[in-house]
């Protein structure tokens, strides 16, 4: 029996703080989503030996491009101002955006519809922070990528949630479920595609119903698009923006922090209508002024020059995620739904009685690994863990060989679980 540290009582120094902790999400006897992510940390530490943390990527294994590199020496060598505007180099959003605009299929106007940000949580943060006042109301997919709903309600806004329901690779949100989710006060739809964490891609019929939705209702809708160039299988990819009454209505977040392995750049891309954008540089003027200004240089071959890269990058990570799920699949414990995108499977667990952080527990105690248990990601989360699979292919395979190693014994009789 695998037994869960116990918690220390959360005191938050303002509202805002407590509202960041999601009470009662984790489970039965946890305080918050963060006091069991806190006690995690600290088990972890406490095992005193090396864990694979497979909620990353390995960055060693899939490193960034040398262009990345190049651009930032160059930059940071004189080839660049210390200083931007607080939305970014004009000479580098101009790059950027003709570069988007061909990748999402609309024109992008690089002074008046384009920001770059430190990171995609940033812009994140300061599309919502543009958007939202107290009471509010934000409509969330569920599952969904763990830090939506906690900025969402750190700014005093409301969720929302309408179910996800992902398989082979696809995602799908009931028409009917989006409309009765939509009230008075709601302002926005928030989205991520594909989906953080199932790596489900939406479907057509998903996006033309938040489209048509987001239209009649007068709606934001703020889509991630962070992992769009990581799609598999050939599987055709559309983006929001571009369908009827959108391009008006719809902020899109996406950069290379994923795909190009660029995450330690702290670099985010958001492109908005013209008034949002301006509200958008005014809450990142007072929250972290600008991006890197040197970083911000390796955008400019982002999206232009790395096709080769790419495709050699997806095929790697293709292998990887079939390796993953035969394997989880295999298990007579396990069930898991083959990813359309991203690096992420969100395996479940088929066993009554075992909370998310047992699960996670077990994991770092006969395993060596630390997950993302499911609880973090919404309500339908649960029973669930978020593994990423961009790892070294020896290292991996091994580790998958422990994870299902030892869930199965938690599963056990010996264990005093049903089978």
């Amino acid at each position: 029996m695998t037994t869960v540290p116990e918690f220390d009582d959360v005191r938050p120094t303002s509202a805002q703080i407590g509202r960041l902790h999601l009470s009662g999400r984790a489970g039965e006897g946890i305080p918050s989503v963060v006091a069991a992510e806190r006690a995690l940390l600290a088990h972890a530490r406490s095992l005193k030996r090396p864990l694979l943390d497979i909620t990353f990527a390995d960055t060693k294994r899939f490193p960034a491009p040398a262009w990345a590199l190049e651009a930032f020496t160059r930059a940071a060598s004189g080839g660049g101002p210390s200083y931007t505007p607080y939305r970014g180099d004009g000479e580098v959003r101009e790059q950027v955006a003709a570069s988007l605009s061909g990748f999402v299929g609309i024109p992008i106007d690089p002074e008046t519809e384009l920001i770059l940000t430190p990171g995609s949580q940033a812009a994140l943060f300061i599309a919502l922070a543009a958007l939202l006042e107290a009471g509010d109301r934000v409509v969330l997919a569920d599952p969904d990528y763990l830090a939506y709903e906690r900025l969402i309600r750190f700014l005093g806004a409301e969720v929302d949630h309408v179910p996800l329901s992902w398989s082979d690779g696809a995602g799908s949100i009931d028409p009917d479920a989006l409309r009765l989710a939509i009230g008075p006060r709601t302002r926005c739809i928030v989205l991520s595609n594909p989906n953080n964490p199932t790596g489900a891609v939406l479907d057509d019929e998903t996006l033309r119903a938040v489209a048509e939705l987001a239209v009649e209702h007068d709606l934001v809708v703020i889509i991630d698009e962070l992992y769009a160039r990581l799609v598999y299988d050939g599987r055709p990819y559309l983006h929001l923006a571009t369908l009827p009454g959108m391009a008006d209505r719809t902020v899109t977040v996406s950069g290379p922090s994923k795909t190009e392995s660029l995450s330690g750049y702290r670099l985010g891309v958001a492109t908005a209508p013209a008034p949002l954008i301006d509200a958008m540089e005014d809450v990142l003027s007072v929250a972290a002024l600008r991006a890197p200004a040197y970083a911000q240089w390796a955008l400019v071959h982002w999206l232009r020059d790395d096709a080769a890269f790419l495709a050699d990058r997806v095929a790697d990570y293709e292998r990887l995620r079939d390796m993953t799920v035969a394997r989880i699949a295999a298990s007579s414990v396990l069930d898991v739904e083959l990813p359309g995108g991203t690096a992420y499977a969100f395996p479940s667990l088929n066993v009554d009685g075992i909370s998310d952080q047992e699960v996670a527990v077990a994991l770092m105690n006969d395993a060596d690994v630390i997950v993302n248990p499911g609880y973090q990601f919404g309500p339908s989360g649960r029973g669930r863990f978020r593994i990423c699979f961009a790892q070294e292919e020896s290292v991996w395979e091994s580790a998958l060989e422990r994870m299902v190693s030892a869930l199965e014994s938690l599963a056990s009789p010996v264990a005093g679980r049903p089978v």
